[in-house]
C-alpha cells in the first residue's frame, strides 16, 4: 500500500521543513526547485540578489542574498550571510561557537548576520540570548558566564571566532605576555629541563679529552 502525504505536512515537524526558492538558489549543491522538503544536514546557498524561505513548524526564516546555511531541525548553522527569523518554537542560529537562542516560547523575531567575521544580532520582538557554547564558553575572572542578552529593540555585535583554539603565537597578542599562556609555560619548562640536563648530566666527563 502506498500512502501519499501532502508535501505541506512535511513541514509540521521540528526535523523537517519546506524550502521555497525564487530562482538561483542551490540545495545540497544542486539547483533548488521552487518548493522542496528539506531535512537535517540540508545545505542552502543563495547567490546575490536572490532569497529563499524556510517554513518549519512554528517558524519562518528568510535566507538573505549571498548566504550559506545548513538546516538542522530546530537549529540553523550559518556559514555566512544573513537570516531573518520569526519563530514560536525557539529556533536558534549557530555561528561557529556562538548560538543565538530565543528566551521565550512566545513568538520571537530576530536577525542574525555574519559578515567579515562579525556576527550582528538584532532583536525585533522579544529577547534573545547570545550563548558561547561548548569548550569556547567565555567566563569572567569570577567564573560568571558572559552570555549576552539582546533585548527587544536592541542589537549586539560579536566576534565570530571567539572559540578558536589559541596557537602558541596567539598568546602574545591575546594575553599580553607569552608566559601567561599555557603554551609559553610548557615551552619554558622544556627549556629549563634541557639546560639543567646540560649542566648536570655530564658532570663526570673530563674537562680535557685526555684523562690525567
Amino acid at each position: 500500500m502506498i500512502v501519499v502525504v501532502p508535501v505541506s505536512i512535511l513541514a509540521q515537524s521540528t526535523d523537517r521543513a519546506m524550502l521555497h526558492s525564487f530562482g538561483g538558489v542551490w540545495l545540497n549543491g544542486n539547483p533548488a526547485p521552487e518548493s522542496s522538503a528539506i531535512f537535517p544536514d540540508a545545505l542552502i546557498q543563495t547567490p546575490k540578489e536572490h532569497v529563499a524561505t524556510i517554513d518549519a513548524d512554528g517558524s519562518a526564516v528568510t535566507v538573505q542574498p549571498d548566504t550559506i546555511v545548513q538546516f538542522e531541525g530546530d537549529e540553523l548553522v550559518l556559514d555566512h550571510g544573513g537570516l531573518q527569523l520569526n519563530t514560536a518554537r525557539k529556533m536558534r542560529v549557530r555561528v561557529n561557537c556562538l548560538t543565538v537562542i530565543p528566551i521565550t516560547e512566545d513568538r520571537t523575531q530576530y536577525d542574525v548576520t555574519d559578515v567579515d567575521g562579525k556576527v550582528k544580532v538584532v532583536a525585533y520582538k522579544n529577547d534573545v540570548k547570545i550563548h558561547y557554547q561548548g569548550g569556547g564558553t567565555r567566563k569572567t575572572k569570577l567564573g560568571a558566564s558572559t552570555d549576552v542578552i539582546v533585548r527587544e529593540g536592541e542589537r549586539a555585535t560579536r566576534d565570530e571566532h571567539c572559540a578558536a583554539p589559541a596557537r602558541p603565537l596567539d598568546g602574545i597578542v591575546a594575553d599580553g605576555a607569552i608566559l601567561n599562556n599555557p603554551w609559553g609555560i610548557g615551552a619554558g619548562v622544556v627549556v629549563v629541563g634541557v639546560l639543567a640536563c646540560l649542566g648536570l648530566c655530564h658532570v663526570d666527563d673530563p674537562i680535557s679529552p685526555a684523562k690525567p
